[in-house]
């Protein structure tokens, strides 16, 4: 049985249909706060569980009888990504599951300036501590995000950060693909691994390769780190939020998302989709 966690939201959900492609349903379960939004899933005879890594006792039981199960990390940037964690993995633990393959993050490490980096690396220590075989399934920065993270240069014409450095775009749908596989091999995949396109072009290769596809001079400009905090809550967002995400910019600049591995294009049989493919969405939208 492989149960996945998280069957509402993009990865965990297209992990799911992915294995619903060869996987009999009742072999599948999901794990979902709202099980009425997981209505497809119940329609093609998937098990749907109540779980919420915030209510302990919900966990063992939805965890009950996975050989493996797909713990999809805490997206919520306020929350308390570690604590949540630990209580999904004591929870895997009294449900004797096989195997969590936890859904980390390239730039894991304790000294990340980015948030999330730092939570992962924390996280692949419970694992590792659990007593439970654990897949780290290190994944590239997910691609999409640069439809923010960019700015808004289509308008002003200019790529403007706070901070440069390579980063291995990577897109979600290929790293749910492969989400899949490793959960569908059965244990084919032990401690952490890096899922990454092949090319970690830095912020400054992007603008380039934005003017490159609209046909238009795309400016670019490294900002002081309080300059772009304060044009960001100056366009509407929260200062949290905004340095939030300086921390991304931070760990960029240190090298943290700098590594590529051609793992991904392994499992995929084909070269996953580039930075320059999530472009061109972004230049004809």
């Amino acid at each position: 049985m492989i149960v996945i966690t998280g069957a509402t939201g993009a990865l965990g959900g297209a992990a799911a249909d992915r294995l619903l492609r060869t996987l009999p349903a009742d072999q599948l379960a999901v794990v979902v706060r709202d099980p009425a939004r997981a209505w497809r899933f119940a329609a093609r005879g998937v098990q749907v569980r109540y779980g919420d890594y915030r209510e302990a006792d919900s966990l063992p039981t939805a965890f009950e009888g996975a050989d493996q199960l797909l713990l999809v990390s805490s997206s919520d940037p306020a929350a308390d990504a570690v604590g949540l964690h630990r209580v999904a993995i004591d929870a895997a633990v009294k449900a004797a599951v096989g195997r969590i393959a936890y859904t980390s993050h390239q730039g894991a490490a304790l000294d990340s300036p980015f948030g999330p980096g730092h939570d992962h690396a924390a996280t692949e220590l419970l694992l590792a501590e659990s007593g439970l075989a654990w897949t780290s399934l290190r994944n590239g920065f997910y691609a999409h995000s640069l439809a923010w993270l960019l700015g808004p240069w289509r308008e002003t014409g200019v790529v403007a950060v706070p901070g440069d450095g390579p980063v291995s775009w990577t897109a979600r749908e290929d790293l749910a693909e492969a989400a899949a596989a490793v959960l569908a091999s059965d244990g084919g995949y032990d401690g952490p691994i890096t899922l990454t396109a092949a090319a970690a072009p830095t912020f400054a290769q992007l603008a380039a390769t934005a003017a490159e596809l609209t046909g238009r001079p795309i400016g670019f400009e490294v900002v002081g780190e309080d300059e772009w905090v304060a044009r960001q809550v100056a366009g509407g967002q929260q200062e949290r939020m905004a340095r939030f995400l300086l921390g991304m910019y931070q760990a960029a600049r240190r090298g943290f998302f700098a590594g590529t591995d051609p793992l991904l294009a392994a499992i995929l049989g084909r070269e996953p989709r580039t930075a320059r493919d999530v472009l061109a969405e972004l230049a004809s939208s």
